[in-house]
């Protein structure tokens, strides 16, 4: 038996907004299997994971399955409330989402991951959960048990941003703009903190296929470099087999609230 068998689902009630629903406490919980599944709209791994827990909703809704979703934001942003309800819109969930600008769910949880899945009984307690990409045939069972059923899985293909990733043939890590979490900038001079500077491209950047720590962004033209701006994608590449991108982005160690 795990810690999170034994612990409490906690409370919701720090939620900002809520989107599709009215606010979900125990009493409208209670007697329902729930996954809680922390996202946040520009994480390429929580992406990967939504088709998914979108079909698991769907699927199982009429067997008692309740899904909410809790966007805590990892980028300023993120924060926007219509940019959230616009990644709903386009990601087609139309299960509850609780808005955790304030960080209060998360740390309720104890939550440290994009994507975190917590698999929660009909009584309120945990019984497991899951954080990053994969595992999705054993996190669909542990939904089937939590409910009772018995069927064959549902069918997931994810299609465009939610396409699984060629973890064999990833070429670059995933790149952060901003100089909180940049590295290995190769602009000339570097890199000005929080003013606008007229950046040059390097001669030459350097690339190792054997290591991507020898990764080096650079920019050129006028730019102001913030704290934090955005992170990419990982590319693909038919020839480099080279991963350094995390299959679940931790929070960022921040000196100030988010």
């Amino acid at each position: 038996m795990t810690v999170f068998e034994r612990l409490h689902m906690p409370s919701l009630g720090g939620a900002t907004e809520w989107l599709n629903s009215e606010p979900l406490g125990p009493a409208e919980l209670r007697g329902h299997a729930v996954l809680v599944d922390f996202w946040t709209l520009t994480c390429i791994n929580w992406l990967r994971t939504e088709p998914y827990v979108r079909a698991w909703s769907q699927a199982y809704r009429n067997d008692g399955l309740v899904v909410i979703g809790v966007h805590t934001p990892e980028f300023s942003f993120e924060h926007e409330i219509d940019r959230v309800r616009q990644a709903t819109k386009e990601r087609g969930i139309d299960y509850p989402v609780a808005l955790d600008n304030d960080y209060e769910i998360w740390s309720a949880f104890d939550n440290h991951y994009w994507p975190a899945l917590y698999f929660v009984d009909a009584d309120g307690i945990i019984r497991d959960h899951h954080f990053g990409e994969g595992r999705y045939e054993q996190s669909e069972r542990v939904v089937q048990r939590l409910l009772g059923v018995e069927r064959e899985l549902v069918s997931v293909e994810g299609l465009g941003v939610e396409a699984e990733a060629d973890w064999d043939h990833l070429r670059t890590p995933e790149t952060y703009l901003g100089y909180e979490r940049s590295e290995h900038f190769a602009s000339p001079a570097g890199a000005a903190l929080d003013e606008r500077r007229a950046y040059a491209f390097p001669e030459r950047l350097r690339f190792s296929t054997s290591s991507c720590a020898s990764t080096t962004p650079s920019a050129s033209g006028r730019w102001r470099s913030p704290s934090a701006l955005l992170a990419s994608r990982p590319t693909r590449s038919p020839s480099a087999n080279c991963l350094q991108s995390l299959r679940a982005r931790p929070r960022p160690r921040r000196t100030n609230s988010p």
